[in-house]
């Protein structure tokens, strides 16, 4: 215990020879500059006071060499922690790892292909998409896009997300605007979004912010006198078997009121090097020109969109994009009933409806609070049913005095209704046809130039993990 007591009286002690040494060494240096060069006596005294501080610089000097081994023996360990667990890394199943990674948030994916060339070769390939499509799929909120376009020609593509789990109020998250983007007819499918540039169409894909513009077709078809090009529609889909996307485009030239009425129709497949291919009709083929709005219905790899042969004959066509073969089926007489001009009166659009192609007539919604359902039943049988349904008088003020358009379905299978001109205020209803009741949906972060201004837009309804299923495009 004495000896103990006495070494730390000892340590206590030339703890504080050391700080007064200090205290010296710091004045001496003040004096040095103050003393002047030729004064050697000055200077010999100090040089003989500044010997004492040698003891110091050995402490010091042992100090800083204990504390270079503590940091060496750190980095050391530290090196070796790393190591050890890029070895635990590597040491994990392929299996294991391609799960872990199909539970990662969706919108990194893109960027964990930068890690390494092992994520790179897992996230890139088809097959990687496909299951992170299946294992996602109905687990996360959905995504809207929404495309306007004014009188200018200046446009804007906006991506909404869901802020609520009602699915209640959708938010601006990002502005994906390109330039030159003239088309406000979106088409959505596996995630990748088309639309137009100037004449050419244009593929993108927001998750991975690709953009692939196709070539300009050259049509076969030739305006006659007095005849012009009114309408070029695109529709995605997918080749299931051969295991590729692919691009429909319906070009129509027609006079005044659908008369004179030609048409065609080509196909391009989303691959390197792909070129346009003219579909070769059938011999019973009529021309005709898709609705004006655009909504079309994708059911495996047959894309279904309501076309008009003539003013007063409604149909629906299917184009297969495995066989690459067209069809058509005309709608019932009743769907168009009591309309001196239908092309022209008649508002309806396709939907899917409990798993089958459905017309969803809305003709009389705003005044009667009223729309009608065709289900197609059996499609070559041409079997329909129909059903009516009536709003409830609570909610018939939602569609009083707004004349709406069909944009799709949402997840849950209810029908999408957007307002025809939206620059007042933006929102969209969804009509549940089980309950015959609309729920608003408000779209808040819309930029503020959009207010109060005509334009043209257009949006769809798309689930987050949709966006993924093509990340190598």
């Amino acid at each position: 215990m004495n000896k103990g007591r006495m070494n730390l009286k000892q340590v206590d002690f030339k703890l504080k020879q050391c700080q007064s040494i200090a205290q010296v060494v710091s004045s001496d240096q003040i004096e040095i500059m103050e003393a002047k060069v030729d004064n050697s006596s000055t200077l010999f005294k100090l040089k003989k006071r500044r010997s004492s501080p040698l003891i110091m610089g050995s402490f010091l000097g042992l100090a800083l060499t204990q504390q270079n081994r503590i940091k060496r023996r750190r980095r050391t360990k530290k090196t070796t922690r790393i190591t050890r667990r890029s070895r635990d890394t590597s040491e994990i199943p392929l299996d294991l790892l391609i799960e872990i990674l199909c539970r990662l948030p969706g919108k990194y994916l893109a960027r964990f292909k930068c890690v390494s060339k092992q994520w790179s070769s897992l996230i890139s390939p088809r097959y990687f998409c496909e299951l992170l499509f299946t294992t996602t799929r109905g687990k996360q909120q959905p995504h809207l896009y929404m495309c306007l376009v004014d009188d200018d020609e200046k446009s804007a593509l906006l991506s909404m997300s869901a802020t609520s789990p009602d699915n209640t109020c959708f938010v601006v998250d990002q502005d994906l605007s390109i330039p030159a983007m003239g088309g406000y007819f979106l088409n959505i499918f596996h995630g990748l979004i088309c639309f137009t540039v100037r004449k050419k169409a244009c593929v993108y894909n927001p998750s991975t912010g690709h953009r692939l513009t196709l070539p300009m077709i050259k049509p076969d078809i030739r305006a006659d006198r007095g005849q012009v090009m009114y309408i070029k529609r695109h529709y995605m889909g997918y080749d299931p078997v051969d295991n590729k996307h692919k691009l429909l485009c319906t070009i129509v030239m027609y006079r005044d009121r659908l008369f004179n009425l030609k048409s065609e129709h080509w196909v391009f497949v989303l691959e390197a090097g792909g070129s346009w291919k003219k579909v070769v009709p059938h011999e019973i083929y009529r021309p005709h020109a898709p609705f004006a709005v655009g909504q079309y219905c994708i059911s495996a790899s047959v894309v279904h969109y309501l076309a008009w042969h003539d003013m007063y004959t409604c149909a629906i066509v299917s184009f297969d994009f495995r066989s690459e073969e067209l069809t058509t089926i005309i709608a019932p007489d009743d769907v168009r009933a009591n309309m001196s001009i239908p092309a022209l009166e008649m508002k309806a659009d396709l939907i899917e409806y409990g798993g089958k192609v459905a017309i969803f007539e809305h003709s009389n919604l705003k005044i009667e609070g009223m729309v009608v359902l065709w289900v197609l039943e059996d499609a070559e049988k041409k079997e329909w049913s129909k059903r009516s349904l009536v709003l409830q008088p609570c909610q018939r003020h939602l569609v009083q005095y707004t004349e709406f358009i069909v944009k799709g379905t949402t997840r849950d299978g209810k029908v999408i209704l957007a307002p025809f001109e939206m620059h007042y205020g933006f929102y969209i209803l969804c009509y549940d046809l089980g309950s015959n009741g609309l729920s608003k949906v408000d779209i808040k972060g819309v930029p503020h130039r959009w207010f109060d201004k005509e334009c043209y837009f257009d949006l769809r309804l798309m689930d987050e993990n949709e966006s993924l299923f093509y990340l190598e495009t």
